[in-house]
């Protein structure tokens, strides 16, 4: 009978709780040691709430997440940073660069290879066809002088003058190409130090006044050889700007053009990789980095 009007009041009044009040809760177990403490408080606290359901509240372990995403964003941001202030000092030694060496495009390699330079075959060919003209010069002058002294006879001293006359013709330029086209000791020589000055010249004006093939050791990244310890004269040289004056042989020029060849190589690599990190910084929006040099005075 009481169960039945107990049911019947908690009918009729649907506004009070349902459960009744019973004994206080079991104790909750002491948690094990191999358990961490840590997640536990940093997990997802549920709360109750009026109505009787749980709510979730946000604990510790997505304060930690934003706080973590935060300091990704952050270092990103710095190597971003740090990647672009890179690119740009690299961009701006390798404009630099450049702009020293660019004088290396005015080689010219036909007036440094010394193509007509006279060998020492020729040279030592015509040294001696010189000697033999001197030889028979002096020998009919010898005889000349002999007939008037007495100690031969007047027709052979006569001989003797005009050999030697026609002798001394056969020495004349304009009268020896009709007899032979080989040039003689006197024109080689004289080739030979024109090619020279021609050579000098041409150094003189790659050197400039600052110097070409000491500032050219800078790209020696892009092309190892100019590291070379047979050009290390060359770029003492070229650093006090005394290059030019002590080219007097044929070797010197020989390793300042091997020298050249080698910078050129240098510089188109170097040219290269600059297109590349414009390029670069462009896709990635870097506007100071892709920023065009200013114009030369």
């Amino acid at each position: 009978m009481a169960e039945n009007q107990s049911t019947v009041r908690q009918s009729t009044n649907p506004e009070e709780p349902l459960l009744r009040k019973g004994r206080p809760a079991d104790p909750q177990p002491p948690a094990p040691e191999g358990r961490d403490v840590t997640a536990d408080a940093s997990s997802t606290d549920a709360v109750p709430s009026e109505t009787g359901q749980e709510v979730s509240v946000p604990g510790r372990n997505d304060t930690a997440a934003a706080t973590g995403s935060g300091e990704l964003e952050t270092d990103s941001d710095d190597s971003r940073n740090i990647e672009k202030t890179l690119a740009e000092s690299r961009q701006r030694k390798l404009r630099l660069m450049l702009r020293q060496c660019d004088r290396v495009l005015l080689l010219d390699f036909e007036l440094l290879a010394l193509p007509d330079w006279p060998d020492n075959y020729s040279l030592s060919s015509a040294r001696r066809n010189r000697d033999l003209w001197l030889f028979s010069a002096l020998l009919a002058a010898i005889v000349f002088l002999s007939g008037m002294t007495g100690f031969v006879p007047a027709w052979i001293a006569g001989g003797g003058f005009g050999a030697f006359a026609v002798i001394l013709l056969m020495g004349v330029p304009s009268v020896r190409r009709l007899y032979t086209s080989r040039p003689s000791y006197m024109d080689l020589i004289i080739r030979r130090q024109r090619l020279m000055r021609d050579a000098r010249k041409h150094i003189e004006h790659l050197e400039g006044k600052e110097g070409l093939v000491w500032q050219c050791a800078r790209m020696a990244e892009f092309n190892p050889t100019l590291k070379a310890t047979r050009f290390s004269e060359l770029l003492a040289l070229s650093e006090r700007r005394v290059l030019a004056r002590n080219m007097t042989r044929r070797e010197h020029v020989r390793l300042y053009l091997v020298y050249i060849l080698e910078a050129e190589k240098a510089y188109t690599r170097a040219q290269q990789a600059f297109f590349e990190g414009h390029q670069q910084a462009i896709d990635k929006g870097w506007e100071s980095v892709a920023s065009e040099p200013e114009a030369r005075a």
